[in-house]
């Protein structure tokens, strides 16, 4: 019978592609107050626990132990026994390699409830990723799984490399690339032929990854030639040579290019998606934060009375949440609106519309606010019609005063303000200033000046993307150079914009 505390989830993390983490564990992350996580962890998935999680970062990379395995034990047990639900994030799966049985064998002994959430493993992922089926009916019909880190505590390995070599098939190996070339040359020993093919692949499963091809007798020299490192999986067998026809991951347009996504943290997930699916490495540092309006009350005194308009115009999909949320709040009928129109700067803002079951009366060719005033001149003019701007404060005022001039009653509806994203626990601007990047996306003006206000040192050879001819103004006005300007300016047409122009190079 276990005590009465909280419980401890050991949770596979999967190989670091966001896509490969199981449901169970993402729930698992939702509902944690504790979540005690490793190196090999994609942080991003930290980003699903509750704010008022505590996060705890074990470490566990090779050589740099931020805390030893006795002490996350202790730690475990500690936050388990005082009523926590902690979640234990580990890289891969907790079973294979991840020293969760350890974990798990501490808290059944301090009588404490526990759960094993398995996870997807980079012994598989990994060459899937790469190209490689670790089996293969015509090349092997098994595969034997090893660690190149065995426990420096015994006194010799428990690797019976010889039996491996008789017995064939594909071995992959988990850790172990910086002892490449012992283990090399003991599996040589032991009678696998020289020129046996080999394959390393780094950051497996992410925008990072990186696969090194050769033989047992060179794949070392490979390696130090290439300065590959950690962390990184290796596969011994025939089975690479299928790559050269199946290699899917790393042939994709945006392979081996590494973007800087700077939208709010809500936001960045649509844009992050359509370039990873095109094989960039995205780093999300999202530079604004939306909140609500410095007068709400205000604002809710405008929407109670959005009947009482002729037009309401929405200029974005943050105006669109804003009012909604508000109007659903006031009203439970959506014919509460009576008979305003509406009109929508952009398809993202006209879909949000929709969501609600709202039809969109007016929605311009172009995405930006002098396009909207145009399009009204052409539907007749505003000449004394009452028009409501659901807006942003602090944004530009263009259109309020081009559709005063043309003769509106015009209120200006400020229905959320954009401030400085201060928080960055998944560690993307040392990601940034460490590794630098190829790109930097800017979706307005804000991330432009936000991002800058961060006063990070610009990274050689970082070029500039841009949304449009608003954002791109108000870079150059910031002294940056706009290499790259979507002729759509949406997410889609910016996403477009960034293939063409890498294609083109």
């Amino acid at each position: 019978m276990a005590e009465k505390g909280g419980r401890c989830f050991l949770v596979g993390a999967g190989p670091g592609d966001l896509g490969l983490v199981t449901l169970r564990a993402k729930a698992c992350i939702e509902q944690a107050e504790v979540i005690v996580y490793d190196y090999l962890c994609n942080p991003e998935t930290l980003r699903w626990a509750p704010d008022d999680a505590e996060l705890i970062f074990a470490g566990k990379k090779a050589g740099a132990h931020t805390m030893t395995q006795e002490e996350i034990n202790a730690l475990l047990v500690e936050k388990t026994r005082a009523g926590k639900n902690v979640v234990r994030l580990k890289g891969g799966d907790p079973f294979l390699f991840g020293r969760g049985g350890e974990e798990a064998q501490a808290l059944a002994a301090a009588g404490l409830s526990f759960e094993i959430v398995p996870g997807v493993s980079s012994a598989i992922a990994g060459p899937a990723y790469a190209g490689i089926p670790v089996t293969h009916r015509g090349k092997n019909s098994h595969v034997t799984f090893f660690t190149g880190h065995e426990d420096p505590e015994k006194s010799g390995s428990a690797i019976d490399f010889g039996a491996m070599a008789k017995l064939g098939g594909t071995q992959v190996m988990l850790m172990g690339v910086e002892r490449i070339e012992a283990i090399a040359r003991e599996i040589m020993a032991n009678g696998m032929r020289k020129d046996l093919p080999v394959a390393l692949i780094r950051w497996a499963t992410t925008g990072r990854q990186e696969t090194l091809v050769g033989t047992l007798e060179n794949i070392a020299e490979r390696v130090t030639a290439a300065g590959f490192a950690a962390p990184a999986i290796a596969v011994f067998g025939d089975v690479v040579t299928l790559r050269e026809e199946l290699n899917w991951f790393e042939d994709r347009p945006l392979s081996g290019k590494r973007i800087v996504v700077t939208r709010t943290r809500t936001q960045a997930g649509v844009l992050t998606e359509q370039l990873r699916g095109l094989g960039a490495d995205v780093i999300e540092l999202p530079t604004i934060r939306i909140e609500p309006p410095t007068d709400l009350r205000a604002f809710a005194e405008l929407v109670q009375d959005a009947h009482a308009y002729d037009w309401i115009v929405f200029t974005s999909v943050n105006g669109v949440n804003a009012f909604f949320d508000l109007f659903y709040k006031l009203y439970d009928d959506a014919r509460e609106i009576g008979g305003a129109r509406i009109a929508a700067i952009g398809p993202a803002t006209a879909q949000r519309i929709k969501d609600f079951r709202m039809h969109v009366d007016l929605q311009p060719d172009e995405f930006v606010a002098e396009s909207l005033a145009r399009e009204f001149g052409k539907q007749g003019g505003v000449e004394n019609l009452r028009v409501l701007i659901a807006r942003a404060e602090k944004a530009r005022d263009l259109l309020p005063r081009q559709l005063s001039a043309l003769g509106a009653i015009v209120d200006e509806g400020f229905a959320y303000r954009t401030v400085p994203e201060t928080r960055d626990d998944i560690g993307a601007r040392r990601r940034l200033l460490e590794e630098g990047a190829d790109l930097i996306t800017f979706t307005s003006s804000s991330t432009v000046e936000n991002f800058l206000a961060l006063g990070l040192p610009w990274p050689a050879q970082m070029q500039v993307a841009s949304i449009g001819p608003i954002t791109s103004k108000t870079a150059r006005d910031h002294g940056l150079e706009v290499a790259i300007e979507a002729r759509r300016h949406d997410i889609p047409g910016l996403v477009e914009t960034i293939r063409k122009f890498f294609s083109a190079r």
